[in-house]
């Protein structure tokens, strides 16, 4: 006797209730014990077969001290197949001894576990994990692959092109007549290879069917599995009586919506990534000062409190405040702004900021994940596990599903009771093939494809089709400074050529930004660099030296201004500024039709930020933001009804990436900004996001007016099945036909979209 295991459904030889192996029963016996074993009735798919955990040092993994005495791990679960998977190992970690809390999430694979470490270990709760059938892994390592989608998806290729190629020497042996014997071995032979593709492949659409009518939701996957099962069976009974059945439309079926399922995982641990890299600025260990001592520590073992020596190239390890000392200090992880500012005793800085010149010791004030940098990170995975927003198509489903369902029930029923069931079946396995969701499926996909290639030549990568839709509704957007519409380095916009030479002699071998701006205006000039003497550079300071026998000192002189002064009280100014990119007033121009509001949100000074919104024509500025305020600032424009665009480079900008409704990065910028982005600029230029902003209603309308069309093409096709006019070839034609529409619709979305970059005169 042949019984699935009630675990992972492996088929094996016994009674109902066996299972395959001791790691599937001992899953079964963990969520008895925890009282989850209801999770067999509701879940979505079955799990995946019981695995132990790979061989792993998890003493090592690090982890991060509570001031109660628990401590918290993140792991990252591979082999989530559905929402129930995520419920049941959550529930399961909870109700483990000594687990106080568990969360666990299906958009980025991670489960966050905080525990008593004198009740339990984080081995334990991985085995716990892997006896479910789960793979848990240190989130640091590399992902694992999704194995069974990929096999069953080859395993549908493969048979969905062999038996076309045997369908097409059927339907041409109608033209020459084939003599039977032929036609019936290709009809046998189509069986064979069709009948994995069915009972193998197909599963997960069977599974989910299942799922939906238990829990009485209607989703695409019923009437996929109806059709499967129906054309195979009608298959199978078409070649016993010598006739023709729909095999090769069944394997095409299945192959093309496990590719589907295949390309839309692949963006699901997007945000993870982009955490993980936001978190990895912080560095692993930090000098801790121990009365007049100081010991190398791993920097999550820090506390308030502490303190910290740091010295020119280190890493601040956490947040907190300069208690001695005074250099340079790169901000970049909070403002965005490459330009180092002095800090000194009573000054405040983050985790993540990079000493450039100089010594202080810090007094830390939060450490582990409760530094700024750790709440960014939290922020995108928070992000991540936001619903996603449905399509058109998510919409139609359930009035499709149920009426191709009631559409071929009827035409049984009916026909039966005038020309038999024999013709009857006949006529509605034809109204499930005309009728299949395959044109209500590719409408958005393959019209947006087309619009995404159209938009990534012009310089605009999206991440998917469904970014279309929400930059469709786009009515404001939000601009950063820096590394966006500026350049993102000092140049030197107004000096004399005594101030360059002086300046450019004495800072000649700093390695400080201004120093190397001065440098270059001089050498621009063609001004000879003089060699001072006597050079003395102080952190916070400036830098001094002798040239012409008079003692200079070059200094801050307030924003954007460089002094330049002698011993005997001689001053010259140089005047700095960020850039703004070549064409961006042109740029900010066209993102403005249309009556967009454009707003720049910045971290720079309030008087910077200002007067690069005048050079650029925006009228409206938010500046000296940190990262949380921004993204704050882009929640508060959503919660108030509008549709926001946000444009960044910076490590910081990841929250508000994150947060608005469509978050868009520079290819030049942080990994980060470009993990938590939906779309990235490939050049220097905001025109292609103009262009998209201008070209995305006519995609969205297109697919739009593709599932229309596909609507009256079923009506049309369903009516002609339901009269008996469908035959396997009227079907193998039929089938593409509204594909084809489709296709035709998705071939005119780039002259769309070209006439929208000519409106807008950019290339």
């Amino acid at each position: 006797m042949v019984s699935a295991c009630p675990h992972c459904g492996t088929a094996v030889e016994g009674p109902p209730g066996t299972y395959c192996c001791h790691g599937c029963e001992l899953a079964a016996r963990i969520l008895t014990d925890a009282g989850l074993d209801g999770w067999y009735a509701t879940r979505e798919q079955v799990a995946p077969r019981s695995r132990v955990a790979d061989d792993v040092a998890w003493d090592r993994v690090q982890v991060h001290t509570e001031p109660d005495g628990t401590v918290t791990a993140c792991l990252a679960v591979d082999g989530f197949r559905c929402a129930s998977c995520v419920w049941v190992t959550e529930k399961m970690l909870e109700r483990t001894d000594g687990v106080r809390d568990a969360h666990v999430s299906y958009a980025s694979g991670r489960a966050t576990l905080r525990f008593d470490p004198s009740s339990t270990d984080l081995g334990t709760l991985a085995q716990r994990i892997a006896a479910l059938g789960y793979a848990p892994r240190p989130s640091g390592d590399v992902a694992t692959v999704d194995r069974d989608t990929m096999l069953r998806l080859g395993v549908a290729a493969f048979g969905a092109m062999n038996v076309m190629g045997l369908s097409v020497a059927v339907y041409a042996g109608w033209l020459d007549g084939m003599d039977d014997r032929w036609a019936q071995l290709f009809r046998w032979m189509a069986l064979l290879v069709a009948t994995p593709v069915v009972t193998w492949s197909a599963q997960p659409f069977f599974r989910g069917a299942v799922q939906g009518l238990r829990l009485r939701v209607l989703h695409m996957d019923l009437p996929i599995a109806v059709a499967v099962g129906l054309l195979y069976a009608h298959g199978v009974v078409a070649t016993l009586r010598h006739q023709d059945g729909y095999l090769d439309s069944v394997t095409m079926l299945v192959a093309l919506l496990l590719a589907g399922r295949l390309l839309e995982a692949r963006g699901r641990k997007r945000a993870a990534e982009a955490a993980s890299t936001l978190s990895a600025v912080i560095p692993r260990s930090a000098r801790k000062v121990e009365g007049d001592a100081v010991r190398v520590v791993a920097s999550d073992t820090l506390v308030p409190g502490d303190r910290v020596d740091l010295g020119s190239g280190d890493e601040v390890p956490a947040d907190g405040v300069v208690v001695a000392g005074a250099g340079l200090v790169r901000m970049a992880v909070v403002t965005g702004e490459s330009r180092p500012v002095s800090v000194a005793a009573g000054d405040r800085l983050v985790a993540g900021a990079v000493v450039e010149d100089g010594g202080l010791q810090l007094g830390v004030t939060r450490a582990g994940d409760r530094t700024l940098v750790q709440q960014m990170a939290a922020d995108l995975l928070t992000a991540a596990d936001a619903p996603r927003v449905p399509t058109a198509a998510d919409r139609l489903a359930p009035l499709f599903t149920g009426g191709t369902l009631l559409v071929a029930l009827t035409t049984w029923v009916g026909v039966a009771s005038i020309a038999g069931p024999e013709a009857a079946l006949a006529r509605a396995v034809a109204v499930l093939v005309v009728a299949c969701p395959c044109a209500l499926a590719l409408a958005t996909p393959l019209v947006g494809a087309a619009g995404l290639g159209a938009l990534a030549r012009r310089g605009l990568l999206l991440r998917g089709v469904d970014v279309l839709d929400r930059l469709a509704a786009v009515d404001v957007v939000v601009l950063d400074k820096t590394g966006t519409i500026t350049w993102g380095q000092p140049r030197v916009v107004s000096a004399s050529d005594e101030a360059l030479r002086v300046a450019a002699g004495v800072e000649r071998f700093s390695r400080h930004p201004v120093a190397g701006a001065i440098v270059e205006a001089a050498v621009a000039r063609g001004i000879p660099i003089p060699v001072a003497i006597q050079i003395r550079e102080t952190a916070g300071a400036g830098i001094e030296g002798t040239l012409d026998g008079r003692r200079w000192r070059v200094r801050r002189g307030g924003p954007e201004r460089v002094a330049v002064e002698a011993d005997d009280g001689t001053v010259h100014w140089i005047a700095l500024e960020d850039r703004p990119r070549d064409e961006a007033v042109r740029d900010v121009a066209a993102l403005r039709r249309d009556g967009r509001r454009v707003v720049l949100l910045t971290g720079d000074h309030e008087a910077v930020a200002r007067r690069v919104a005048a050079d650029v024509g925006v009228d409206e500025v938010v500046a000296e933001q940190d990262p949380l305020a921004k993204a704050a600032w882009v929640g508060r424009l959503r919660d108030a009804g509008h549709r926001v665009l946000f444009v960044g480079d910076g490590l910081n900008d990841g929250p508000a990436l994150a947060a608005a409704d469509v978050g868009v990065a520079m290819s030049t910028g942080a990994a980060s900004s470009v993990l938590a982005a939906d779309g990235v600029l490939a050049g220097d230029r905001l025109a292609p996001l103009a262009v998209a902003l201008a070209g995305a209603p006519g995609i969205v309308g297109r697919v739009r007016h593709n599932l229309r069309r596909s609507a009256v093409y079923n009506i049309l096709a369903v009516g002609a099945a339901v009269l008996g006019w469908v035959n396997p070839l009227v079907a193998a034609v039929l089938m593409p036909l509204s594909s084809g529409m489709v296709l035709v619709s998705a071939a005119r979305t780039e002259p769309g979209v070209a006439r929208a970059a000519a409106g807008l005169e950019v290339r």
